[in-house]
């Protein structure tokens, strides 16, 4: 744990299992050179990687290396007017990778995502922000830029479960950032993001724990058949409602995990008490 807002997992490294036979060995020799390449060339790329086509043709061809395929949504953005705020569940770097490859929108992640290989100068060349969360003093200033983000018309991506977990099922939504949506009066896209192989659901892209990125490669390197599926569900709104953040929050998370309908969701929250939060993390 690096601060009163940080949040650990329960997923371990052991979590992340192949759900088909691995690739041969030159397979997975193969990917990794076609991996390093477009890592580079990517990084070239320098500040332009921010030029959403680019980055988004970038994402993309990271995925392809991988032999990862890509299916789901073709958009994020939920329409004119204010951005769109994305939250989806956490479970891999690729996780970023996937977003991206849909639609270049702009990241808020965790400040140890900026130091992970690869990913890590991806992101910051995309304009990706980062949230310190030892500072959790901080966190109403980032609200308000997420806000002003928002309400200049772009579309920012978020993680509220905070860490990875292998699952979409595991990991408590945080509530600050849909405080943000609030205050720009900004639609809420709630998305899911699983990974199948050979149509089984498998946990090999997991990212977890104690896992190091190369670890992590490694394995992805060896899946076979593996697929990511980005679902975007629709939009949430709470304006003209008296919806607050924690029952945005867990609308979002029914939608993302395929709960029960909104009506059914907000009742729940409502008869729900707080999660006790650290008092300088509260906005």
């Amino acid at each position: 744990m690096n601060g009163p807002w940080d949040v650990s997992s329960d997923c371990t490294p052991d979590c992340a299992v192949h759900a088909a036979p691995r690739v041969p060995a030159p397979v997975r020799a193969r990917r990794g050179a076609v991996f390093a390449h477009t890592v580079r060339r990517a990084l070239t790329d320098g500040q332009r990687l921010a030029d959403p086509v680019r980055l988004r043709g970038h994402a993309a061809a990271l995925l392809d290396a991988l032999g990862i395929r890509l299916e789901g949504a073709t958009g994020l953005s939920a329409g004119d007017g204010p951005g769109t705020l994305v939250v989806a569940n956490h479970i891999s770097w690729l996780d970023i990778l996937a977003l991206l490859a849909v639609e270049p929108v702009t990241l808020l992640a965790k400040r140890e995502v900026g130091a992970w290989p690869v990913v890590g100068g991806l992101a910051r060349r995309a304009g990706t922000h980062f949230i310190d969360r030892t500072h959790p003093r901080r966190l109403p200033d980032t609200v308000r830029q997420v806000a002003e983000l928002l309400g200049s018309g772009r579309s920012v991506a978020v993680f509220p479960q905070a860490t990875t977990w292998c699952t979409a099922e595991l990991g408590a939504f945080r509530r600050a950032t849909f405080q943000a949506a609030l205050d720009a009066g900004a639609p809420v896209r709630p998305v899911t993001l699983d990974y199948t192989q050979q149509g089984r659901s498998s946990t090999v892209a997991a990212f977890c724990g104690e896992d190091t990125f190369a670890g992590s490669l490694r394995r992805v390197l060896a899946a076979r058949e593996l697929t990511v599926r980005v679902s975007a569900h629709p939009a949430l709104s709470a304006v003209g409602t008296d919806l607050d953040r924690r029952e945005l929050a867990a609308l979002a998370a029914r939608a993302v995990r395929g709960g029960p309908p909104a009506v059914a969701a907000v009742a729940a929250a409502r008869r729900a008490p707080a999660p006790a939060v650290p008092a300088p993390a509260r906005v």
